[in-house]
């Protein structure tokens, strides 16, 4: 049953669990465009047939993201414990789950855009290569204007997907919407805010889905 009252006295806790899930969701995925965009390019263009061919980069790295991958969200965070310790001074709170979340995002994110640059025409990277252009030149001009609409959907699912993951960093003290839902959604049995938490992640991922799709559109040029 949901009580409108209850809810209401709760907003102060509401809302600052959803400042700290903004919070790791934001940190992550400022990281995951500053590491996982150039590792994803790395990965492409060091592939069999591309320009900066070279097969130790792209296996060294490829086995690299492909293990990062494998492990389950909750038992990466759960491992990566002393290097939060070590970065950020503690365990817990939004900025100390955003290390885990991080780490978990990058790869996920070099994957989106390695799978995004792949969707071009090999004709439009081979006549690019074949008037001289610069490597640098082919990964500017080229390759982020081709797959631009791409690597937008790209960003909008490993934002989608970090919503999820913070979920769960609240589980062994991130904080955010995961932590309130767990403590007083389940551990209290209060319905009220399990149904708002609940509906409150349902909402903040449409937005980002909506918005996702529509920046995309707006930028395709096909």
């Amino acid at each position: 049953m949901f009580d409108f009252a209850h809810f209401l006295s709760m907003m102060p806790d509401i809302v600052k669990a959803f400042n700290q899930t903004l919070i790791m969701i934001s940190i992550s995925t400022a990281a995951a465009l500053l590491f996982g965009l150039p590792l994803g390019v790395l990965m492409f263009v060091t592939d069999k047939g591309m320009f900066w061919e070279n097969r130790f980069i792209k296996t060294v790295f490829g086995f690299t993201i492909n293990l990062i991958r494998s492990i389950p969200y909750i038992i990466l965070l759960v491992a990566l414990f002393p290097l939060t310790k070590l970065i950020v001074g503690s365990t817990i709170g939004p900025v100390a789950a955003s290390v885990s979340l991080s780490i978990a995002a990058i790869p996920f994110f070099a994957r989106l855009v390695e799978t995004s640059l792949r969707e071009i025409d090999p004709g439009i990277i081979e006549a690019t290569i074949a008037v001289g252009a610069t490597p640098w030149m082919i990964i500017k001009d080229v390759l982020f204007p081709e797959a631009r609409s791409s690597l937008i959907q790209g960003i909008t699912l490993t934002i989608i997907s970090l919503v999820a993951y913070s979920a769960m960093a609240g589980v062994v003290g991130g904080g955010g919407i995961g932590d309130l839902a767990i403590r007083f959604g389940y551990y209290r049995y209060d319905n009220t805010i399990m149904i708002a938490t609940v509906a409150i992640l349902v909402i903040l991922v449409q937005l980002i889905q909506i918005g996702g799709d529509l920046i995309a559109k707006k930028v395709d040029r096909r």
